[in-house]
C-alpha cells in the first residue's frame, strides 16, 4: 500500500537531508585533503630552498652583483649566497639597529662601505653589546682605509621589528632597512641589500678580551612543520570521511525504521 502524501514529503525531506549531508562531507573531505596535498607541495620546496641556501652559505665568495643585476636580486636568487666586495668603511655613518643574540641583547653595527667600484654597500659588522653602542668605545677595532671582506648576502628588512616600528627621526632602528637607512644617513644609490660579514679566520684566544663588533653571528634557520601540517589535514579528512559515513549510515537507518 502506499503511504500518505505526508509520508511521502517525510521521505522526500529525509533524502534532501541526506544528499546534503554526504555533498558537506565530499567537499569537507576534498578540501582538507587538498590543503593536505598543498603541505606536502610546500614542504618539498622547503626541502629544496634550504638545500640552494646551504649550497649558497658553503659556496667560495664571488663578487656582489654589480649595478646592473640590483633590480633583480631577490631573496629566492641571492639572499645568503656568500658574496666578497673591498672598499673603504664610512665609520661616521654607522646605525646600530636593535638585535638579540647568543651574546645577549645589544645591536648590529651596520656600516656603509664606499666599495672599489664606487657603490654604497651597507655592511653589517657584527653584534655589540649596550655598553658598546658609543663608537669611541671600539674605535680601535675600526679597520681604516681599503680592506677585503667576505660575507653572506641579505636582503633589507623594511620598516621594523615586530610591533616596533622604525624611527628615522629618532635614529632608533628595529630592523635592518636598507632604503630608510641610506635616505637616513644621506647614502644616495646604495645597493638594495646588505651583507654580514664573515667571522675571522683567526678566532681571539680563551681568555682574551672580545672584539668588538662580533661577526659571524648570523643565524639560518628555516621553519619547517609542513609535514606536521599535511598529516593534520589528512587525518581531518579522513575524520570527515568517517563522521560522514557514520552519520548517514544512522540517519539511513533511523528513517527505514520509522516507515511504515
Amino acid at each position: 500500500m502506499n503511504g500518505t502524501p505526508s509520508d511521502t514529503a517525510r521521505r522526500a525531506h529525509s533524502t534532501l537531508v541526506l544528499a546534503l549531508l554526504a555533498f558537506a562531507g565530499v567537499l569537507l573531505f576534498a578540501l582538507f585533503a587538498a590543503l593536505g596535498v598543498w603541505q606536502l607541495e610546500r614542504r618539498a620546496w622547503k626541502l629544496a630552498l634550504i638545500e640552494r641556501v646551504e649550497t649558497r652559505v658553503h659556496a667560495a665568495p664571488v663578487d656582489i652583483p654589480p649595478p646592473a643585476r640590483w633590480p633583480q636580486v631577490s631573496a629566492a636568487s641571492d639572499e645568503y649566497r656568500h658574496v666578497r666586495l673591498s672598499g673603504t668603511f664610512l665609520h661616521d655613518r654607522e646605525t646600530l639597529v636593535q638585535a638579540s643574540t647568543v651574546l645577549g641583547p645589544g645591536h648590529w653595527v651596520l656600516t656603509p662601505m664606499r666599495t672599489a667600484q664606487g657603490t654604497i654597500v651597507l655592511v653589517n659588522r657584527g653584534f655589540v653589546p649596550a655598553d658598546r653602542r658609543e663608537r669611541a668605545s671600539r674605535s680601535a677595532n675600526e679597520p681604516a682605509g681599503e680592506v677585503q671582506l667576505s660575507g653572506l648576502l641579505r636582503m633589507s628588512e623594511p620598516g621594523g621589528g615586530f610591533l616596533r616600528r622604525n624611527d628615522p627621526a629618532g635614529d632608533r632602528w628595529f630592523s635592518r632597512d636598507v632604503q630608510a637607512i641610506a635616505a637616513a644617513r644621506g647614502l644616495p644609490g646604495a645597493a638594495p641589500f646588505f651583507v654580514d660579514e664573515d667571522a675571522p679566520a683567526a678566532q681571539p684566544a680563551p681568555g682574551a678580551q672580545p672584539r668588538w663588533p662580533a661577526t659571524g653571528l648570523t643565524v639560518i634557520a628555516f621553519r619547517n612543520h609542513h609535514l606536521v601540517y599535511a598529516l593534520t589535514w589528512f587525518a581531518l579528512a579522513l575524520g570527515v570521511a568517517i563522521a560522514t559515513g557514520w552519520t548517514l549510515r544512522s540517519a539511513r537507518q533511523s528513517r527505514d525504521a520509522s516507515e511504515p
